[in-house]
């Protein structure tokens, strides 16, 4: 007997369940906020060299006589974005004939406080030779979502989806709150590593328990409705910046609500399909006993037994690998994957680069995805997997190329085409990356769809460790110029991954690959119908853990991290 087939008798997504998967999706919120937290942490702000011996410098001018000295000894810029060099000085005096344009480099700097007050960046002056210490600072969080997805994974398998959930929440809370004190560069970048390995193995366990305890038929839509809670989080993150403006207290703000979730010890249960997988059957029914319970749903007292319970099959990653057709479809896949992750975030990063205001820029670039995943809900089973997911990467993936002209060519009064259409870029990316997990699960044959899940997980995150680096390319490249390019990046990359996923089959309303074999001739013959095209289906990617749990490597196979 399969799970599935108990939940199909307790209640799919029953008052259980909804209660469960609520308190599971608050997890979703306070992710978010950490994910994309390092544009209010490690925002630049506009800045020049401070002048020597003038001990209340501002960026602002202070007096007539201020604004005479700051024009004396601070070069202007030719970079049309930019008022002052920010990295070099006149080597003037003071005062007197000295007029020569001979520059030097300066070792301090003064910081325009409109937009941020302060952040890590300005506090620790990582300008000019260190500018890409920013991008770095990044890169090392997203590695940390990859080390702490792989690790914690793995770690769910072996001690429980419960305790791993604890102890993601427990090192969440450390390390957030250790990154407002942090008291240098490399400090923050071990505890802003560590945030994203506890974002990771927090969000994903919290996932896969979700997903565990909700019937086939519902998984789908369960899977897709978290990510409003995840758009959720970015909107309330935009908030509780604009409302500081200071990156200790941005920090805080956002760390200490954790300290709620370990209330979760005595709310959330074990995964019951973890139990049966490690033989605790009692531990199992005592659990699905609880939810019939609540489900107002009378079932046998001894509803599980070792004897009923059906092992799936499983494979391994390099059978993939081991035919033409699964290669080139992997391999597009990964592609479609580590692209869709590299946009995202990079827009979500890249927003201080739009122009107009910061904060209602950065708090659109979170509305804009609950249209996003309101698309993906009332089409995914009407036009298809296919054509949907090709549609969201080509046409955003253009809106954002598109964005080259009015940097480059229109004034600002124009500002708000270049915000539309950065914005329909992120709408494109988060409901690509909705139903490129959909769509991929169902591509992978049923014994080697963990593995290919899996791995397909690993190449997003790859994706997040390169966006902090094109998202910062403004600061290599001078003027509008450099304004526009990572969005041109971002742009071609997605129009190419969509191109590319058009070589892949459709899946809805079609039997889905369950051998190897299966899963090399799916798509190269018309298959038959298995059921009408609506959100409440028996998806067979869904059939068995298979499709919603940890590989063997323990990555989280259906995330945004």
């Amino acid at each position: 007997m399969k799970f599935d087939d108990i939940l199909k008798t307790i209640g799919e997504f029953g008052k259980y369940q909804k209660i469960l998967y609520l308190l599971l999706c608050l997890v979703s919120v306070s992710a978010a906020l950490h994910m994309v937290i390092s544009v209010f942490l490690m925002g630049t702000p506009t800045h020049r060299c401070a002048i020597p011996g003038y001990p209340n410098d501002t960026y602002d001018i202070q007096s007539p006589s201020h604004e005479v000295l700051v024009s004396r000894l601070v070069p202007l810029s030719t970079d049309e974005t930019l008022k002052y060099v920010q990295c070099e000085l006149f080597a003037r005096s003071y005062d007197g004939d000295d007029n020569s344009t001979k520059k030097v480099a300066c070792s301090s700097w003064v910081y325009d406080t409109s937009v941020f007050i302060n952040t890590f960046t300005s506090e620790h002056d990582i300008v000019c030779d260190d500018k890409l210490k920013t991008s770095h600072a990044q890169m090392i969080f997203f590695g940390g979502v990859l080390v702490g997805a792989i690790g914690l994974g793995s770690l769910s398998d072996i001690i429980g989806r419960k305790k791993t959930l604890y102890i993601s929440f427990l090192l969440l809370l450390g390390s957030t709150l250790g990154v407002a004190w942090a008291p240098d560069f490399i400090t923050f970048c071990v505890l802003r590593f560590l945030v994203g390995a506890a974002c990771a193995g927090m969000f994903m366990t919290a996932f896969v328990i979700g997903m565990e305890l909700v019937g086939p038929s519902k998984r789908v839509w369960a899977g897709i409705v978290i990510e409003y809670f995840f758009a959720l989080g970015l909107v309330i993150l935009g908030g509780v910046g604009y409302g500081f403006r200071q990156w200790k207290y941005t920090e805080i703000a956002c760390a200490a609500p954790s300290a709620f979730f370990l209330l979760y010890w005595w709310f959330i249960p074990e995964s019951p399909r973890w139990l049966i997988s490690q033989g605790k059957i009692e531990e199992a029914n005592k659990i699905i006993q609880k939810a019939a319970k609540v489900n107002k749903v009378t079932i046998p007292e001894k509803i599980l037994s070792a004897e009923s319970i059906e092992e799936p099959e499983s494979g391994r990653l390099w059978h993939l690998f081991t035919s033409r057709v699964l290669l080139v479809r992997t391999l597009i896949i990964f592609f479609n994957w580590a692209v869709v992750s590299m946009v995202y975030y990079g827009l979500s990063l890249n927003t201080g680069n739009l122009g107009g205001d910061f904060y209602i820029n950065f708090l659109l670039s979170g509305l804009v995805e609950f249209p996003a995943y309101t698309i993906c809900l009332v089409l995914l089973d009407r036009v298809g997997r296919r054509i949907l997911h090709a549609a969201c990467m080509i046409l955003g993936g253009v809106a954002c190329i598109v964005t080259l002209f009015p940097m480059l060519y229109a004034d600002e009064s124009l500002q708000p085409i270049t915000i539309t259409l950065a914005m329909l870029g992120k709408v494109g990316a988060a409901a690509a990356f909705a139903v490129i997990y959909v769509w991929s699960a169902e591509l992978y044959p049923t014994v080697v769809r963990n593995a290919g899940m899996g791995a397909s997980s690993s190449c997003a995150r790859i994706g997040g460790m390169i966006a902090p680096y094109i998202a910062d390319l403004s600061k290599v490249i001078d003027g509008n110029l450099g304004r526009a390019v990572p969005l041109v990046v971002f742009g071609a990359a997605s129009v190419v991954a969509g191109i590319m996923s058009l070589w892949l089959p459709e899946t809805n309303n079609r039997d889905l690959p369950e051998s190897l074999e299966d899963g090399r001739r799916f798509g190269k013959k018309k298959l038959s119908k298995k059921y009408e095209p609506k959100l409440d289906y028996d998806n067979k990617a869904f059939d068995s853990e298979s499709g919603i749990t940890n590989d063997t490597n323990g990555v989280n196979s259906g995330t945004k991290l």
